[in-house]
Formats: structure tokens, C-alpha cells, sequence
């Protein structure tokens, strides 16, 4: 299936999202220097995380824009949400949810059209001040949060948070990504953002996970919605 924005458009599994399950590693993202001042893409229903990959393919004017310059000037986007109601000043500037997270462009393909397909690594969460610009894209200093690998689970979180997960991937046939929680090691900040960004929740949801103090009251966010969504399943199932 393909998901489509305003902006955007990738391939998504039915069930969950496998771009999750390709990209898991067992190693920390070497350190980037971010601009103070980055650019913002927002949509309506894509949450980005740290430690994630995000492929995008890039068609609109206004983004096309966007990808040309910060492949020149600190190679940075920041993701944003877009509140409840875009719809209605979508060519203006709609708000966005203050926290969001920036990343780094590690793949770029310009095609003959002029579109883009991207692919961006997620770095840090961070809070967004939106600047007063003369570019057709919108522009944001950006506050980093604490980084999340610094941060430890505590072995009870983690394990209620596999166990959780193994018994909602299972309940969603999605064998591929069992196998990789059973047999990689993953760090847990990598283990929670790639689940947090990975499972079928709504963006709703994700930017609540997102938006979480630290990651252990992220794992626990995560551990609450899985436990939701499995008693969803349970009943819809009989």
C-alpha cells in the first residue's frame, strides 16, 4: 500500500511498517553537528523518531526547494506534525506540534522531473521556534532534548516492553519483525524508538510517545498503547 500526503508518499506494510524491521542495527548513529536554524517539512501523519529511517519522495515546489538547499547547508530537516485542522490553511502556514524531531539526509536521488526521493536518519528530539522567513518552506530554531542514549532502561521495562511487543507482532502475523527482536541486540533507545515509530498507532499517538520527558516514561507510553491496541485486537477477534 502506498500512503500519500500532501507531500509525501512511501511504501507502508498493511499491518505495520517494515521500513522498521530493514533499517534495525545493534550500533549508535555517529554525532552530526545540526544548524541552529533548520528546515521544517510538516505533515499530517508521519511522526519521526530518533535512531529511525524515513523515506520520502519529494514533490511539491515548495519541498523541492527545501531538499535543494539543505543538501547544501547542513544537510538538516526537522519533521513536524501538523495539528488537528490543516486542511483549511494548508498553502499558508498551519500549525504544528512544538516538539519534533530533526534529521540528517543520508540519501538523496534527484530524478529527471525534478522530484526527490530522500531518505532521512532521525538524530534528536527537539522544540521548534518558528522564524520569520523569506523562503517558500517554513524555518525553525530548534532547542535539542537530551540525548536518549545517555538513558537506561530499567531490566523490567524492558522486559514487559519485548514481551508486550512479541505478543502484538505475533497477533499481527508480522513474523519478520519477531525474529528481530529475538535475535538482534538492540540498544534500548534504538529498541524503543524504532518500535515507538514502526507499529501501526496513530499519529496521535506516536506524538505522544514523542513528546514522552525521557525514555523510560517513553517505554512505558509505548507499553500502555500496545497493551490497548492487543485488548482492541482481542475483542475485534472474539
Amino acid at each position: 500500500m502506498v500512503l500519500r500526503g500532501p507531500d509525501v508518499d512511501f511504501q507502508e506494510n498493511p499491518r505495520l511498517s517494515y521500513r522498521m524491521s530493514l533499517q534495525f542495527s545493534s550500533t549508535e548513529p555517529e554525532a552530526f553537528p545540526v544548524p541552529d536554524i533548520v528546515p521544517i517539512f510538516p505533515l499530517p501523519t508521519v511522526v519521526f523518531f530518533p535512531q529511525t529511517y524515513l523515506p520520502l519522495h519529494i514533490f511539491e515546489p515548495r519541498y523541492k526547494e527545501m531538499i535543494q538547499e539543505a543538501s547544501k547547508n547542513g544537510q538538516c530537516i526537522g519533521m513536524a506534525l501538523l495539528k488537528d485542522g490543516w486542511e483549511d490553511q494548508y498553502e499558508e502556514a498551519p500549525p504544528i506540534h512544538s516538539i519534533g524531531c530533526v534529521g540528517r539526509i543520508i540519501s538523496l536521488h534527484a530524478l529527471s522531473d525534478g522530484r526527490y526521493n530522500i531518505v532521512l536518519q532521525g538524530l534528536h528530539r527537539c522544540t521548534y521556534q518558528e522564524q520569520t522567513v523569506m523562503t517558500h518552506y517554513r524555518q525553525a530554531r530548534i532547542t535539542p532534548h537530551g540525548p536518549d542514549t545517555s538513558v537506561s532502561l530499567s531490566s523490567e521495562v524492558r522486559r514487559h516492553l519485548e514481551k508486550t511487543a512479541q505478543e502484538y507482532l505475533t497477533s499481527k502475523k508480522a513474523h519478520e519483525l519477531c525474529d528481530i527482536l529475538s535475535s538482534a541486540t538492540l540498544t534500548d533507545s534504538i529498541l524503543v524508538h524504532n518500535l515507538s515509530a514502526g507499529l501501526d498507532l496513530t499519529p496521535h499517538e506516536k506524538q505522544f510517545l514523542l513528546e514522552s520527558d525521557d525514555l523510560p516514561q517513553q517505554a512505558r507510553r509505548l507499553i500502555d498503547l500496545i497493551r490497548f491496541n492487543l485488548a482492541d485486537l482481542q475483542t475485534t477477534q472474539g
